[in-house]
């Protein structure tokens, strides 16, 4: 888990950054300098179950991944929640009104909104496949970047990729637990409507898993991110952040 305490925690809210699926909270270490000057207050950026450092669930399901983060949190702390993707969904479980949870707001970057029966197939086919091993670091983390999305947007050397990969007795494998692809499809519906906090669901202009149309059916508001993809948060931290400004 990446955690900066800052120095005004008492006066602001947390920021809570969940990552995407496949992905560790390591994606948002290069947030750290623009979160100093931009975000007054903590940040923490944690593994969700099954990921890098955090350990699996038996079994994966929205509420599951919000409990394991709601467990680390400290008592009082004032949430804004940005997610990515999974994140953002877990987010959204997070403030539901029935948690308790002192969540100021959510948005959700990049949340995939309409599932089609063979992509759901294919996410638990994909669950109940055994770790593959790799024989080398770069073999492992050229899937890694594929599994988490983030393939030519960061190379196989960087730090963020390291937090994905583990290496046990000469060999490599994802740090990601295959059995969180089951957690299954989101009802964002059921999801909106379970929570009084602010809603801002956001989107890269050329993200091809959801599209403007998918996230107004929602009744939300809806931010479209000019030339950005699925991974606006790697691609441009600063337009990402700029999201959370009403909510500093």
């Amino acid at each position: 888990m990446v955690d900066d305490t800052g120095t005004r925690a008492d006066r602001q809210p947390v920021l809570l950054l969940l990552h995407g699926l496949g992905a560790t909270g390591e994606v948002w270490l290069p947030w750290a300098p623009l979160l100093e000057s931009r975000w007054a207050g903590r940040w923490l950026a944690p593994d969700l179950a099954g990921h890098g450092w955090s350990p699996p669930l038996p079994a994966y399901s929205f509420g599951a991944l919000a409990e394991r983060v709601a467990a680390a949190l400290a008592p009082g702390d004032r949430l804004v929640v940005l997610g990515h993707s999974l994140g953002g969904v877990v987010g959204l479980a997070l403030a539901a009104r029935a948690t308790g949870l002192p969540v100021d707001a959510v948005i959700g970057l990049g949340i995939k909104a309409v599932w089609s029966e063979a992509e759901l197939d294919k996410a638990g086919e994909l669950a109940t496949r055994p770790v593959t091993w790799f024989a080398s670091r770069d073999e492992a983390a050229r899937r890694y970047l594929r599994v988490s999305g983030l393939a030519g947007l960061l190379p196989p050397d960087h730090p963020v990729t390291e937090a994905g990969l583990r290496q046990v007795d000469g060999r490599w494998r994802l740090a990601m637990d295959p059995g969180a692809f089951a957690v299954g499809r989101p009802d964002l519906p059921a999801l909106l409507a379970g929570t009084d906090v602010p809603v801002l669901l956001a989107r890269g202009e050329n993200d091809p898993m959801v599209t403007d149309a998918q996230l107004k059916e929602l009744g939300v508001p809806v931010a479209t991110l000019p030339g950005l993809g699925h991974n606006a948060h790697v691609e441009d931290p600063a337009a990402v952040l700029a999201l959370a400004d009403p909510y500093r």
